[in-house]
Protein backbone atom coordinates (compact mmCIF):
# COMPACT_ATOMS: atom_id res chain seq x y z
CA UNK A 1 0.00 0.00 0.00
CA UNK A 2 1.22 3.32 -1.09
CA UNK A 3 2.32 5.66 2.30
CA UNK A 4 3.63 9.38 2.37
CA UNK A 5 7.61 8.17 3.35
CA UNK A 6 7.12 6.10 0.15
CA UNK A 7 5.43 9.21 -1.64
CA UNK A 8 8.46 11.29 -0.47
CA UNK A 9 11.36 8.94 -1.45
CA UNK A 10 10.93 9.34 -4.94
CA UNK A 11 8.87 12.61 -5.48
CA UNK A 12 11.99 14.67 -4.22
CA UNK A 13 13.45 13.56 -7.21
CA UNK A 14 10.45 14.79 -9.24
CA UNK A 15 10.74 18.67 -7.60
CA UNK A 16 14.36 18.39 -8.09
CA UNK A 17 14.82 16.79 -11.34
CA UNK A 18 18.80 17.06 -10.75
CA UNK A 19 19.02 15.68 -7.30
CA UNK A 20 19.79 12.38 -8.82
CA UNK A 21 23.10 14.02 -10.59
CA UNK A 22 24.39 15.74 -7.25
CA UNK A 23 24.70 12.32 -5.66
CA UNK A 24 27.80 11.35 -7.65
CA UNK A 25 29.60 11.25 -4.25
CA UNK A 26 27.10 9.82 -2.11
CA UNK A 27 27.17 7.11 -4.54
CA UNK A 28 30.71 7.06 -5.69
CA UNK A 29 29.66 6.79 -9.34
CA UNK A 30 30.69 8.83 -12.42
CA UNK A 31 27.58 10.14 -13.05
CA UNK A 32 27.05 12.90 -16.14
CA UNK A 33 26.55 16.19 -15.79
CA UNK A 34 22.64 16.53 -16.27
CA UNK A 35 21.81 19.43 -19.28
CA UNK A 36 18.32 18.67 -18.47
CA UNK A 37 15.87 16.00 -16.55
CA UNK A 38 12.40 15.44 -17.89
CA UNK A 39 9.93 13.75 -15.90
CA UNK A 40 8.57 10.72 -18.07
CA UNK A 41 4.93 8.85 -17.80
CA UNK A 42 5.27 5.97 -15.06
CA UNK A 43 2.88 4.17 -16.72
CA UNK A 44 4.27 0.68 -17.65
CA UNK A 45 1.09 -1.60 -18.51
CA UNK A 46 1.06 -3.79 -21.39
CA UNK A 47 -1.78 -3.98 -23.75
CA UNK A 48 -2.91 -7.06 -21.47
CA UNK A 49 -4.65 -6.44 -18.40
CA UNK A 50 -1.67 -6.62 -16.14
CA UNK A 51 -0.81 -2.80 -14.62
CA UNK A 52 3.31 -1.95 -13.54
CA UNK A 53 3.72 1.52 -12.75
CA UNK A 54 7.11 2.81 -11.74
CA UNK A 55 7.32 4.74 -8.71
CA UNK A 56 8.74 7.54 -10.76
CA UNK A 57 10.90 7.76 -14.41
CA UNK A 58 13.36 10.24 -15.12
CA UNK A 59 15.03 10.83 -18.87
CA UNK A 60 18.33 12.48 -18.06
CA UNK A 61 19.95 14.39 -20.95
CA UNK A 62 23.99 15.17 -20.95
CA UNK A 63 25.93 17.07 -23.63
CA UNK A 64 28.50 14.82 -22.85
CA UNK A 65 26.90 11.11 -22.36
CA UNK A 66 23.23 11.39 -24.41
CA UNK A 67 20.52 10.60 -22.38
CA UNK A 68 19.32 8.08 -20.13
CA UNK A 69 16.37 6.62 -18.32
CA UNK A 70 16.40 6.74 -14.57
CA UNK A 71 13.89 4.44 -12.54
CA UNK A 72 13.11 5.43 -9.45
CA UNK A 73 11.69 2.83 -6.84
CA UNK A 74 10.85 3.91 -2.84
CA UNK A 75 11.59 0.64 -1.01
CA UNK A 76 10.33 0.53 2.92
CA UNK A 77 10.54 -3.30 3.32
CA UNK A 78 12.04 -6.75 1.97
CA UNK A 79 9.99 -7.96 -0.53
CA UNK A 80 11.10 -11.16 -2.36
CA UNK A 81 8.63 -10.20 -5.66
CA UNK A 82 10.43 -7.07 -6.14
CA UNK A 83 13.48 -8.00 -8.15
CA UNK A 84 11.60 -9.78 -10.70
CA UNK A 85 9.54 -6.89 -11.15
CA UNK A 86 12.91 -4.60 -11.53
CA UNK A 87 14.15 -6.46 -13.94
CA UNK A 88 10.52 -5.87 -15.94
CA UNK A 89 10.65 -2.25 -15.43
CA UNK A 90 14.50 -2.47 -16.72
CA UNK A 91 13.79 -4.50 -19.50
CA UNK A 92 10.43 -2.75 -20.88
CA UNK A 93 11.34 0.61 -20.55
CA UNK A 94 15.31 -0.57 -22.51
CA UNK A 95 13.35 -1.25 -24.95
CA UNK A 96 10.19 1.04 -25.43
CA UNK A 97 12.71 3.93 -25.12
CA UNK A 98 15.70 2.32 -26.31
CA UNK A 99 18.11 4.58 -24.31
CA UNK A 100 20.40 3.08 -21.24
CA UNK A 101 18.12 2.43 -18.16
CA UNK A 102 19.51 2.56 -14.30
CA UNK A 103 17.43 1.66 -11.13
CA UNK A 104 17.78 3.71 -7.74
CA UNK A 105 16.25 2.39 -5.14
CA UNK A 106 15.46 4.56 -2.27
CA UNK A 107 15.66 2.93 1.70
CA UNK A 108 14.74 3.89 5.04
CA UNK A 109 16.52 1.09 7.13
CA UNK A 110 19.87 0.02 6.37
CA UNK A 111 18.55 -3.89 6.15
CA UNK A 112 15.90 -3.38 3.13
CA UNK A 113 19.11 -1.14 1.58
CA UNK A 114 21.49 -4.45 2.26
CA UNK A 115 18.69 -6.50 0.43
CA UNK A 116 18.34 -4.19 -1.90
CA UNK A 117 21.53 -3.31 -3.50
CA UNK A 118 22.52 -7.54 -3.82
CA UNK A 119 22.50 -8.49 -7.42
CA UNK A 120 19.89 -11.60 -8.39
CA UNK A 121 19.57 -13.02 -11.63
CA UNK A 122 16.73 -14.77 -13.07
CA UNK A 123 18.70 -17.76 -13.77
CA UNK A 124 20.74 -20.49 -11.97
CA UNK A 125 24.22 -19.30 -11.02
CA UNK A 126 26.01 -21.01 -13.74
CA UNK A 127 23.22 -19.41 -16.07
CA UNK A 128 22.45 -16.03 -14.98
CA UNK A 129 20.77 -14.54 -18.00
CA UNK A 130 19.45 -11.30 -16.88
CA UNK A 131 20.63 -9.70 -13.52
CA UNK A 132 19.69 -6.86 -11.75
CA UNK A 133 21.66 -4.55 -9.51
CA UNK A 134 19.76 -0.89 -8.68
CA UNK A 135 21.91 1.61 -7.32
CA UNK A 136 20.56 2.14 -3.84
CA UNK A 137 20.46 5.77 -1.16
CA UNK A 138 19.84 5.06 2.40
CA UNK A 139 20.82 5.69 5.72
CA UNK A 140 23.99 3.66 5.02
CA UNK A 141 25.51 6.38 2.46
CA UNK A 142 23.38 9.42 2.96
CA UNK A 143 25.07 12.47 4.38
CA UNK A 144 23.99 12.95 7.75
CA UNK A 145 23.45 16.61 7.34
CA UNK A 146 23.50 18.60 10.68
CA UNK A 147 24.70 22.30 9.39
CA UNK A 148 22.19 24.94 9.10
CA UNK A 149 24.92 26.08 6.30
CA UNK A 150 25.25 22.73 4.73
CA UNK A 151 21.33 22.19 4.46
CA UNK A 152 21.03 25.43 3.13
CA UNK A 153 23.28 24.45 0.24
CA UNK A 154 20.90 21.75 -0.67
CA UNK A 155 17.42 21.81 0.45
CA UNK A 156 16.59 18.58 -1.51
CA UNK A 157 19.44 16.74 -0.78
CA UNK A 158 19.12 17.75 2.86
CA UNK A 159 15.32 16.68 2.66
CA UNK A 160 16.29 13.39 1.30
CA UNK A 161 19.18 13.08 3.94
CA UNK A 162 16.04 13.41 6.71
CA UNK A 163 14.12 11.16 4.89
CA UNK A 164 16.35 8.24 4.47
CA UNK A 165 17.41 8.74 7.81
CA UNK A 166 14.08 8.88 9.85
CA UNK A 167 14.66 6.34 12.18
CA UNK A 168 18.32 7.41 13.14
CA UNK A 169 19.65 8.71 16.95
CA UNK A 170 20.50 11.89 14.81
CA UNK A 171 17.27 12.71 13.34
CA UNK A 172 16.76 15.78 15.70
CA UNK A 173 19.62 17.74 14.76
CA UNK A 174 18.98 16.85 11.13
CA UNK A 175 15.41 18.47 11.15
CA UNK A 176 16.81 21.25 13.73
CA UNK A 177 19.22 21.86 10.38
CA UNK A 178 16.94 22.04 7.98
CA UNK A 179 14.44 24.35 9.59
CA UNK A 180 17.15 26.83 10.45
CA UNK A 181 17.99 26.83 7.05
CA UNK A 182 14.28 27.49 5.79
CA UNK A 183 13.92 30.58 7.41
CA UNK A 184 16.28 32.07 5.23
CA UNK A 185 14.29 31.14 1.82
CA UNK A 186 11.31 32.04 0.30
CA UNK A 187 7.76 30.53 1.38
CA UNK A 188 7.13 28.98 -2.36
CA UNK A 189 10.66 27.42 -2.23
CA UNK A 190 10.06 26.58 1.80
CA UNK A 191 6.57 24.92 1.14
CA UNK A 192 7.22 21.87 -0.34
CA UNK A 193 10.48 21.02 1.80
CA UNK A 194 8.46 21.00 4.31
CA UNK A 195 5.58 18.78 2.99
CA UNK A 196 8.16 16.12 1.53
CA UNK A 197 9.78 15.96 4.97
CA UNK A 198 6.57 15.44 7.07
CA UNK A 199 5.62 13.08 4.26
CA UNK A 200 8.75 11.12 4.71
CA UNK A 201 9.33 10.84 8.28
CA UNK A 202 5.96 8.90 7.90
CA UNK A 203 4.91 8.02 11.95
CA UNK A 204 7.79 7.61 13.28
CA UNK A 205 8.78 9.65 16.52
CA UNK A 206 10.79 12.46 14.10
CA UNK A 207 7.40 13.28 12.85
CA UNK A 208 6.40 14.73 16.29
CA UNK A 209 9.96 16.82 16.27
CA UNK A 210 9.41 18.06 12.80
CA UNK A 211 6.04 19.64 13.37
CA UNK A 212 7.38 21.18 16.48
CA UNK A 213 10.04 22.75 14.59
CA UNK A 214 7.38 23.95 11.93
CA UNK A 215 5.29 25.44 14.29
CA UNK A 216 7.82 27.29 16.59
CA UNK A 217 10.85 27.88 13.59
CA UNK A 218 8.89 28.32 10.47
CA UNK A 219 5.05 29.31 11.87
CA UNK A 220 5.39 32.52 10.04
CA UNK A 221 4.91 30.13 6.95
CA UNK A 222 1.18 29.37 5.46
CA UNK A 223 1.96 25.51 4.30
CA UNK A 224 -0.82 23.10 4.69
CA UNK A 225 1.43 21.58 7.33
CA UNK A 226 1.68 24.98 9.38
CA UNK A 227 -1.91 25.70 9.06
CA UNK A 228 -2.80 21.97 10.76
CA UNK A 229 -0.44 22.52 13.25
CA UNK A 230 -2.04 26.50 14.17
CA UNK A 231 -5.44 24.00 13.90
CA UNK A 232 -4.37 22.08 16.25
CA UNK A 233 -3.14 24.80 18.18
CA UNK A 234 -6.53 26.72 18.33
CA UNK A 235 -8.75 23.66 19.04
CA UNK A 236 -6.77 22.51 22.05
CA UNK A 237 -5.62 25.62 23.41
CA UNK A 238 -2.57 27.25 21.37
CA UNK A 239 0.06 28.19 24.02
CA UNK A 240 -0.92 24.47 25.93
CA UNK A 241 -1.04 22.54 22.50
CA UNK A 242 1.96 24.01 21.47
CA UNK A 243 3.67 23.54 24.68
CA UNK A 244 2.47 20.32 25.28
CA UNK A 245 3.76 19.51 21.10
CA UNK A 246 7.44 20.98 22.47
CA UNK A 247 7.84 19.13 25.54
CA UNK A 248 6.81 15.86 23.92
CA UNK A 249 9.40 16.46 20.97
CA UNK A 250 12.31 17.30 23.25
CA UNK A 251 11.74 13.79 25.15
CA UNK A 252 11.81 11.89 21.71
CA UNK A 253 14.86 13.37 20.77
CA UNK A 254 16.88 12.33 24.04
CA UNK A 255 14.94 9.20 23.89
CA UNK A 256 16.14 8.58 20.05
CA UNK A 257 19.47 9.62 20.93
CA UNK A 258 19.63 6.85 23.44
CA UNK A 259 20.22 9.41 26.44
CA UNK A 260 18.89 8.38 29.90
CA UNK A 261 15.82 10.48 30.87
CA UNK A 262 15.27 10.66 34.35
CA UNK A 263 11.90 11.34 36.26
CA UNK A 264 13.24 14.44 37.30
CA UNK A 265 13.60 16.02 33.93
CA UNK A 266 11.04 14.06 32.60
CA UNK A 267 8.60 16.09 34.87
CA UNK A 268 10.07 19.64 34.29
CA UNK A 269 10.33 19.30 30.67
CA UNK A 270 6.18 18.63 30.55
CA UNK A 271 5.69 20.64 33.73
CA UNK A 272 7.26 24.26 31.72
CA UNK A 273 4.58 25.90 29.71
CA UNK A 274 7.32 28.77 28.45
CA UNK A 275 7.41 28.35 24.59
CA UNK A 276 11.15 29.97 24.65
CA UNK A 277 12.55 28.12 27.03
CA UNK A 278 11.22 24.37 25.44
CA UNK A 279 12.68 25.82 22.38
CA UNK A 280 15.89 26.21 24.07
CA UNK A 281 15.52 23.31 25.75
CA UNK A 282 14.90 21.67 22.34
CA UNK A 283 18.19 23.16 20.68
CA UNK A 284 20.22 21.45 22.86
CA UNK A 285 18.61 18.14 23.28
CA UNK A 286 19.96 17.65 19.77
CA UNK A 287 23.67 17.78 20.50
CA UNK A 288 23.18 17.15 24.57
CA UNK A 289 25.74 15.03 26.38
CA UNK A 290 22.96 13.75 28.86
CA UNK A 291 19.06 14.67 29.64
CA UNK A 292 20.12 17.06 32.36
CA UNK A 293 22.61 19.42 30.35
CA UNK A 294 19.64 20.85 28.48
CA UNK A 295 19.10 22.76 31.49
CA UNK A 296 22.18 24.35 31.33
CA UNK A 297 22.69 28.01 32.07
CA UNK A 298 19.10 27.95 33.03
Amino acid sequence: MVNPPHEAMHHIFRHDLHLFSRLKDVLELPLPAVVEAVVLPNDLTETRPVERRVDTLLRLDSAKDGSLLLAIEAQGKKDPAKPASWAYYVSYLWKKYGLPTALLVVCQDRATAEWAARPVASGPAYMPTLSIRPIVVGPHNMPVITDPAKAGEDLALATLSAITHAGDPDIGAILKALSTALQDVPENVADPIIEFTAQGLGKRPAQDIWRTLVAVDLSFYKSYLSEELREEGRSEGKAEGRAQASADAILVVLEQRGLDVPDAVRARVTGCDDPELLHRWLTRAVTAASAEDIFTDE
